[in-house]
């Protein structure tokens, strides 16, 4: 029985769907027409006929923007890891057979994640396989670090997540723990444990109050009662510890930034903080590259399941 699906139709329709998901993930005809090199009536013409093929309409077109029907959100589903997949094939098939010479791999992660957690792993990546192209897009937050995600510029983050979206993937890593440091000629060094309130009259050094941790200092300093002196804000735990052992004041730090060769004392604050988890991060129904899920494999190896 022949098929009522018309041949070129199907020699085209992958053509459609790039066309299709390239429009969906950038809002415009025109920013995917320029993505795929193609003009903009071609790719219009394109997302037609594969609009008049499955009879539903893909896109609500406001002026130059366009936003997915629910009918396009089930087919970006389906299409986007088929299009990655086929666009991707060469290398994969390379990978299969045990080569792996070229692409690129592009991480998503905050400044601590590069610092603390990514160099080792990626050494051994590149040590391997040299020739792969290593792109770190450094993130100030979590919602950076999804919305990179979402507009396929990163393979996958790591970071971590205390909220997870239903369109996203999370694998916990590694868990650290908070802690208080302090400069060695400090009078709370020569304690054995510090207690909160024993902090509190002391200035601290935190980031920005735009970020997670001076928010979440503040509240549990809140929660019991007491005042939170903040002496000075600081992007970056390098330049916490360095001014820290300056004395120039306290900090409350995640122990992802500790190596232990710092001219500082640490105290652990787990009795009033919660740990924090890094993990990997991935947008549910995205095709993984072949370097992606070798650098993955290596990372899960580096660091195995604590949580």
């Amino acid at each position: 029985m022949a098929s009522p699906t018309p041949m070129y139709y199907k020699q085209n329709r992958l053509k459609q769907l790039r066309a299709f998901c390239h429009a969906a993930r950038t809002g415009s005809i025109s920013e995917a027409a320029e993505q795929i090199f193609l003009s903009q009536p071609t790719v219009s013409l394109q997302i037609q006929a594969l609009e008049r093929e499955l009879e539903s309409t893909l896109f609500e077109r406001r002026g130059p923007k366009i936003r997915l029907t629910p009918e396009g959100e089930i087919l970006l589903k389906l299409a986007m890891p088929l299009v990655e997949g086929m666009d991707k094939l060469h290398e994969t098939f390379s990978a299969q057979q045990g080569v792996l010479e070229s692409g690129e791999l592009n991480i998503a992660a905050g400044e601590s994640t590069i610092l603390y957690l990514l160099p080792q792993p990626l050494k051994k990546f590149t040590r391997k396989y040299p020739k792969i192209q290593i792109k770190l897009l450094n993130v100030t937050g979590g919602r950076d670090g999804l919305s990179r995600l979402r507009a396929d510029e990163a393979d996958f983050a790591v970071g971590p997540l205390p909220d997870i979206p239903d369109d996203i993937i999370y694998q916990p890593l590694v868990t650290y723990a908070p802690a208080l440091i302090v400069p060695t000629d400090h009078p709370l060094a020569v304690k054995k444990r510090v207690l909160l309130e024993e902090i509190s009259p002391y200035p601290l050094i935190l980031p920005p109050p735009n970020l997670a941790t001076w928010r979440l200092v503040d509240m549990v300093f809140r929660q019991h009662d007491l005042t939170l002196r903040c002496s000075m804000e600081a992007g970056g735990w390098e330049v916490i510890k360095k001014y820290v052992a300056l004395g120039m004041g306290l900090s409350i730090v995640t122990d992802v930034c500790l190596t232990g060769n710092e001219n500082l004392v640490k105290f652990s604050l787990e009795k009033y903080f919660p740990k924090r988890t890094y993990g990997i991060v991935l947008r549910r129904g995205k095709y993984l590259s072949p370097q992606a899920t070798m650098f993955l494999e290596m990372l899960h190896d580096h660091y195995p399941a604590e949580v």
